[in-house]
């Protein structure tokens, strides 16, 4: 089994989450059921799975000469550290003065990460950023909701989504929506491994990769890469 159909094998399927629950008196004490479903779908669709259908999320100048890419994980404590400290600097001193045009590209290392990401893409690249905002400013809360309990999980990810506006109907569909997790799957690992991501976060900018870089080290990037 290659890398992508592993992780499809342990983090795809909250419909199969769905259905495990629904059986078993809320005990969901077993994740192999999911293991066995995301293993059963993942051999099917991997031939057929389109990725062009995944929306890049971003803001700033598109017609910018210089791209900057953030590879994160909703449950990267280290993410969550950027973006509540250094990415408000680059998006004042960068992004909102139209000097970069910046993409966000979500990381999966575990199905906890998948689901948010499919809270935060629910209502489209218009409320992206925002829910962006709320999964990380909240991320020590969400992400180790009841022990780590995947059911705890999910519904504090739920409550996230509908105080982001969000309908319950929207949220229940943007988290059973088995066809979209898988295709989000293939599409992180077709991008990891062709800008060649190791660790979270990282950086594309200007087409060359950096590891987790503080933001004066960014800034001089960013401006070498303007001139």
């Amino acid at each position: 089994m290659n890398r992508t159909l592993a992780l499809m094998a342990v983090i795809i399927g909250l419909a199969g989450y769905f259905w495990y629950d629904s059986t078993s008196d809320n005990s969901f004490d077993d994740a192999g059921s999911i293991t066995l479903l995301g293993a059963a779908h993942a051999q099917e669709v991997e031939a057929e799975i389109d990725i062009s259908t995944v929306v890049d999320m971003t803001i700033g100048n598109l017609d910018a000469d210089v791209t900057v890419i953030e590879y994160a994980s909703f449950t990267c404590p280290h993410c969550g550290n950027f973006h509540m400290g250094d990415f408000k600097e680059l998006k004042k001193d960068y992004i909102d003065t139209g000097k970069i045009k910046f993409v966000y590209r979500e990381v999966y290392f575990d199905r906890f990460g998948l689901w948010a990401s499919a809270i935060a893409r629910c209502a489209g690249p218009e409320k992206f950023f925002g829910i962006t905002d709320l999964l990380y400013s909240s991320q020590s809360e969400w992400a180790r909701a009841g022990g780590g309990d995947p059911a705890a999980i999910v519904e504090a990810l739920r409550k996230i989504g509908l105080l982001a506006g969000l309908s319950s109907d929207n949220v229940e569909a943007c988290l059973q929506d088995g066809d979209n997790l898988r295709t989000l799957v293939a599409w992180y690992q077709e991008n990891v491994e062709r800008d060649g991501v190791q660790s979270t976060p990282s950086f594309v900018i200007d087409g060359r990769t950096y590891k987790n870089i503080d933001y004066d080290e960014m800034k001089r990037l960013i401006d070498e890469a303007s001139i």
